[in-house]
């Protein structure tokens, strides 16, 4: 009799113990990280420290409504990494100006390219990352990404007579038509496109992408579109742009018209000296580089 209970007894052992085979143990669910923050501001990230992150991670905080990102064109971004072991912050943008780069892996690389891929402007995007084993990166990170406008976003405003008349091509570089007109001899600020971000000032680090024009005969001597990539610099450098360009909101399309009286590096050329110019310039973003001393 206690021969067949311990046998029973063993049958039940092991049934019991197939049964838990068969269960799998559910994974652990990523520790919680939670964005907060209006469009066009720093975000505010909470999560409990140390972060244990085994595996990259992306989540979309709200979708983009503008144009798709393009393979292998330029990305512009606003980012704000931290340290995800004591959310000590690394590095972020918003504060001086945003980043651009080539939407490419090898640009990019993996993690931030397959974060990107597939995303319109406006997107607000969280990574979440594991240390990479090497150097400075060895900790895991929380980064917050904005996507931004690559070209003038707005209202467009009415041609102005006796000004070159501007063409756009599909991916928005300008092309001009000249007047055949004698050029005016102060400059002209003629918004093309009407934003309705920021305003610029005066001392700002603006971001732009834009081309430059001979007045006479309408060919292009320089411009960010055949770079490759939208620039950012003080308008401290550049007197007629900041005359120009100042109290203009960021999205705006602006043509500047700036007479030989204006000190400009290309005007001071062989082929364009003593003459007229005009650029087409997209406002892309504007920073204030006093704020962020103080």
């Amino acid at each position: 009799m206690r021969r067949l209970q311990g046998r029973a007894l063993v049958a039940g052992l092991a049934i019991a113990l197939l049964t838990l085979a068969g269960c799998t143990t559910p994974e652990t669910e990523p520790a919680a990280v939670t964005v907060s923050g209006e469009p066009g501001e720093a975000p505010t990230i909470t999560y409990v420290t140390p972060l244990q992150v085994d595996e990259t991670r992306t989540e979309q905080i709200w979708p983009g409504t503008g144009a798709k990102l393009v393979e292998g064109a330029p990305v512009l971004i606003d980012f704000w990494l931290e340290d995800a072991s004591d959310a000590s912050l690394v590095k972020e943008s918003y504060s001086s100006n945003p980043t651009a780069m080539l939407l490419t892996e090898e640009d990019l690389g993996t993690d931030l390219y397959e974060t990107l891929r597939g995303q319109q402007v406006g997107a607000r995007l969280l990574q979440v990352s594991p240390g990479s084993g090497s150097g400075a990166s060895d900790y895991p990170t929380v980064t917050v990404v904005d996507v931004l406008p690559t070209r003038a976003e707005g209202e467009p405003v009415p041609p102005v007579p006796n000004l070159p008349v501007v063409t756009l091509d599909a991916a928005g570089a300008p092309s001009i038509t000249p007047t055949g007109t004698e050029p005016p001899t102060t400059l002209v600020a003629q918004p093309l496109v009407r934003g309705s971000g920021e305003q610029v000032g005066a001392s700002d680090v603006v971001t732009v992408q834009y081309t430059g024009f001979a007045w006479t005969t309408g060919e292009a001597f320089d411009s960010t579109w055949s770079h490759g990539l939208p620039v950012s610099f003080s308008l401290q450098d550049v007197q007629a742009w900041a005359e120009g360009l100042v109290d203009q909101p960021v999205g705006s399309q602006v043509m500047l018209v700036v007479p030989p009286t204006y000190a400009l590096g290309v005007t001071d050329s062989e082929e364009l000296a003593g003459q007229t110019v005009a650029f087409v310039v997209d406002i892309l973003a504007t920073g204030h580089p006093e704020q962020a001393a103080g």
